[in-house]
């Protein structure tokens, strides 16, 4: 598969690096983007070369969220799941599409038997999360920010709602109602953040981890994974992600039939205005 959105590397044995490379578009996930992402993902995992896969960004901010100006169709990419339907009317074909190229993917990604590695810097926003959150290790610089405004879109957050689990709920709840901005240091205070370094020691730094990683064994590396993403499944994380997915789906079917679109209009100016303010 030749990539249009992304670069694919080996900085050095045994580790993989995907590169998200929408510079002019912030990193915005584009249909394209996810399929290529999971495309990349997929031969850094059948790779018996590769025991770490490093997920970083080009440009000045690692991820600006969802692109909702792509209007490409369903048709043009080979997909990943059960789910189809993608082409239906009303919130049939909407759920068919999200639960396929955003919760799906990201739980796949989640699940790859092998550590990954989060390298943020500037600005995470909404749809950004998620491409993190799915990482077993999250390194940050210090300007890194993380943010999820959607809630004045009228719907409960991103599709992977990992919130609660990430920094708990009260801080979770904060973030979602009034669409605040988290620094990459408070981050790693609540346990979302590994490590928060310098921009400019943030590729070094990043390496570092992944090498001394690759000194492990391939199956103790698996099943330290395993067991840590066990636990936390143990503890009801799928069946919430599940249920949250499932409210996102009502926010939009509210959406629709109030605004006749599948999100609140009004949510882009409060969004634009907070941005203002912050600046």
């Amino acid at each position: 598969m030749t990539f249009e959105t992304i670069r694919y590397e080996t900085p050095s044995d045994g580790v993989a690096r995907i590169v998200l490379a929408r510079e002019a578009q912030r990193n915005a996930q584009s249909k394209r983007m996810t399929y290529e992402m999971n495309e990349a993902f997929d031969r850094a995992a059948h790779d018996n070369d590769i025991k770490v896969i490093i997920l970083a960004a080009d440009g000045p901010h690692f991820c600006s969220g969802h692109d909702l100006r792509d209007k490409t169709e369903m048709s043009e990419y080979d997909t990943i799941s059960t789910w189809s339907g993608f082409d239906k009317p009303g919130a049939e074909g909407r759920q068919s599409r999200e639960e396929e190229i955003y919760f799906g993917m990201c739980w796949r990604w989640r699940n790859i038997p092998k550590p990954t590695i989060a390298q943020v810097h500037g600005k995470t926003i909404a749809g950004g999360l998620m491409l993190v959150w799915v990482c077993d290790l999250i390194i940050a610089s210090e300007d890194a920010t993380f943010s999820d405004p959607v809630v004045a879109f009228g719907v409960n957050g991103v599709e992977y709602f990992g919130h609660p689990w990430e920094f708990g709920v009260r801080k979770a709840k904060e973030m979602l109602f009034t669409g605040g901005i988290m620094s990459a240091r408070e981050a790693q205070s609540l346990g979302m953040v590994n490590h928060v370094v310098p921009r400019d020691e943030l590729g070094d730094f990043t390496m570092s981890m992944a090498n001394r990683i690759t000194e492990r064994p391939s199956m103790g590396l698996r099943l330290a994974k395993q067991s840590v993403n066990q636990a936390q499944d143990a503890q009801g994380f799928w069946t919430a992600l599940q249920s949250a997915m499932s409210l996102q789906q009502l926010g939009h079917s509210h959406n629709a039939e109030m605004f006749g679109m599948t999100v609140d209009p009004s949510g882009a100016d409060i969004i634009r205005r907070d941005a203002k303010a912050k600046d």
